[in-house]
């Protein structure tokens, strides 16, 4: 495994961090989740995100009764904040209420003291910024949380909490955006001011929902137990990219994977990694071996022509609209 700082800050993640969405308390038995968190350990990762959304909060639970037995000092845990966790008009958002009661609910979960990074997991326009940095504030003097980050903000957003964050001297170092080789949306804003910022990336879904694999063919069924089939959720995510045009292009990748001597996988991880303002790249599994494989990308160099390669195979079908950020954030409180 290798080692990043997050942005300019002092702390150090994994190149590959661990992520439980979709899987671990909905998609996994719970003994599957263990067995991948085990695996992940076992590659050398010490990064893990998570949110209080996840699973309707079971996936933080979880991760924190596999992770209770491990050196705590060893261990980078994300999560986040904003998504309902519950039926109440307050149990949502970016309020000062909703904050600070569910940080205590996700250390509960997560069996932990604190968190190293404490995410907003989206925008609230239905509630001052100022009245969320100050909350934000507030759990990282309490010692509940290390750094502060954001989740799928736009670079204006990210600006202007970073802004807040200066006055009130709370150390805002991530960013957590969709990326990969077919979804680019923040190269032409998020990443600029982040780089300038001193944020980090910390980025999701950097094989595309598994489209990256190539285990997707163009005019065949999806294959059995693939995210595609998956009727909790999952399918409804890697819809958008089974466009036979999307698959085709896709498959021209297998060549560039070959000679590099890389899985499709790992070619799409490294990909993201190449980027020197992400720190890490999230990766999720539904079994042990998947961790393995894509924990593999750590420390990949992929060279220009390669890059420029995959760059022209891809870029017709290849999303980089910066206005698509945050594509499916709400406009105001649900």
């Amino acid at each position: 495994m290798e080692f990043r700082h997050l942005g300019r800050s002092g702390l150090v993640i994994s190149e590959i961090a661990y992520g439980n969405w979709l899987t671990h308390g909905s998609q996994v038995e719970e003994e599957t989740a263990a067995a991948c968190i085990r695996a992940a350990l076992d590659t050398g990762i010490t990064t893990f995100d998570t949110a209080d959304v996840y699973a309707g909060t079971r996936a933080e639970s979880v991760l924190g009764r596999v992770l209770k037995g491990e050196r705590r000092e060893g261990l980078e845990i994300l999560t986040k904040v904003f998504w309902p966790t519950g039926p109440g008009r307050n149990d949502r958002g970016l309020g000062r209420k909703h904050v600070m009661e569910a940080i205590d609910g996700s250390l509960r979960r997560l069996q932990t003291d604190y968190v190293d990074v404490y995410q907003a997991h989206r925008y609230d326009p239905s509630t001052p910024l100022e009245e969320t940095m100050e909350a934000f504030a507030d759990v990282v003097r309490a010692g509940k949380a290390l750094y502060i980050g954001v989740s799928e903000w736009t670079a204006d957003q990210i600006r202007a909490g970073h802004a807040l964050a200066r006055e009130l001297r709370v150390p805002f170092v991530s960013s957590q955006p969709q990326y990969s080789a077919l979804w680019r949306v923040i190269e032409a804003e998020v990443i600029p001011t982040c780089e300038e910022l001193g944020i980090g990336q910390v980025v999701w879904s950097p094989i595309a929902q598994g489209v990256l694999t190539g285990k997707y063919l163009p005019g065949a069924e999806p294959p059995a137990g693939s995210r595609a089939t998956d009727e909790k959720g999952g399918a409804e995510y890697v819809a958008r990219w089974l466009r036979a045009d999307v698959l085709e292009r896709v498959q021209l990748l297998r060549p560039l994977a070959d000679q590099a001597g890389l899985g499709m996988a790992e070619l799409a991880v490294a990909w993201v990694l190449q980027n020197r303002n992400v720190a890490a790249a999230i990766i999720g599994a539904s079994r042990p071996e998947q961790v393995v494989e894509n924990a593999r990308a750590a420390g990949v160099r992929l060279d220009a022509d390669l890059l420029k390669a995959m760059d022209d195979i891809l870029a017709p079908v290849a999303e980089t609209d910066p206005a698509r950020t945050a594509q499916n954030a709400p406009k105001e409180r649900p």
